[in-house]
């Protein structure tokens, strides 16, 4: 039976809002004939995410020679790929694949915090390891009594405990408000302003929490990251050895492409979403796509298999350089 045109199943009532038992995720709006063919490379992406992230978790964890600030910080950010990737990725699958649009109320409201705690604890991860990095290299006789063990497991507590920290006040805010009869969200998962869009009730505080601490994550490590990078560009022009500038620049540009890979399609998706009112819808949704399947993709590789340490044991007898 109908009641004001709406299923009554549709909807539950707290305390001081009620809220649709479900929401309906398109995936990617006009690009629906293609779903199919579009999930498998996004498929691929999520297999080498998955497989190559854990590989780095394993060899950290079982190579006690590899305990050390880089590889503590680089098994950090494997660990926050691999929960990052995998909390959108099955259900972008079985979207794409299997029109399993449907999302349960309270596991939509579950997927925005995760993609946005982690995606802080990524950026802080990022930044850690450019400190460290910027460490190494301008104060490499330092560098172990600087970044001691109990450093490292501190930064890596105070990037999680923000992310955590910063992220939760917004979904608590979201799951107090009642929501319209509308219940589609117009791309591939939830996420925090696709959600807000579908309240009817004034979101302004939501917005203005949001774009606080969206600004306040990433551009305090967006400077962090750049101080860092231009210390160490002017330590490396130093180098007597041109082979070792060229050796340290490829290395830093390796970097700084997966640091981008993360911001550019990162900042897109949020600036789209409140002022970007002109962007044809399947570009952003893209970027969207882009921003949470790139990046834990990249890394393994950039930092892993680029890495000798974890190459040669990924890969035994192999005699390549460093970069």
């Amino acid at each position: 039976m109908l009641e004001n045109g709406i299923h009554p199943l549709m909807w539950a009532s707290g305390n001081s809002s009620s809220h649709p038992v479900s929401f309906i995720l398109l995936g990617i709006p006009g690009l629906e004939a293609a779903h199919f063919w579009i999930a498998f490379p996004f498929c691929v992406m999520y297999v080498v995410a998955v497989t190559g992230n854990i590989t780095i978790l394993h060899i950290i964890r079982t190579d006690h020679t590899l305990h050390q600030p880089m590889y503590l910080f680089l098994a950090m950010l494997a660990l926050t790929d691999l929960v990052l990737s995998s909390s959108t990725q099955p259900k972008m699958l079985a979207i794409l694949w299997f029109h399993a649009r449907e999302i349960e109320y309270h596991a939509c409201l579950t997927q925005v915090f995760f993609i946005h705690a982690f995606s802080s604890v990524e950026s802080g991860v990022l930044m850690a390891m450019a400190l460290d990095r910027y460490v190494a290299i301008c104060f490499p006789l330092r560098h172990s009594s600087i970044l001691t063990t109990s450093v490292v497991i501190k930064l890596g507590a105070a990037v999680m405990m923000r992310g955590l920290l910063w992220v939760s006040p917004f979904c608590f805010m979201i799951s107090r408000m009642p929501f319209c009869p509308n219940k589609v969200i117009p791309q591939s998962y939830c996420e925090h302003m696709a959600v807000l869009k579908l309240v009817c009730a004034d979101t302004r505080v939501n917005r203005a929490y949001g774009l606080f601490a969206a600004f306040s994550v990433i551009g305090f490590d967006i400077i962090v990251i750049g101080i860092s990078y231009v210390m160490i560009l002017r330590a490396v022009l130093q180098l007597p050895s041109g082979e070792a500038r060229l050796k340290a620049f490829g290395t830093c540009g390796s970097h700084i492409g997966v640091i981008l890979a993360l911001y550019v399609p990162a900042i897109f998706t949020f600036l789209t979403h409140r002022f970007g009112h002109q962007v044809p819808r399947v570009v952003h949704i893209m970027f969207a796509n882009v921003y949470l399947l790139v990046p834990p993709m990249l890394n393994p590789i950039i930092y892993g298999v680029r890495t000798k340490q974890i190459r040669d044991r990924v890969i035994p007898g192999c005699c390549g350089k460093e970069p």
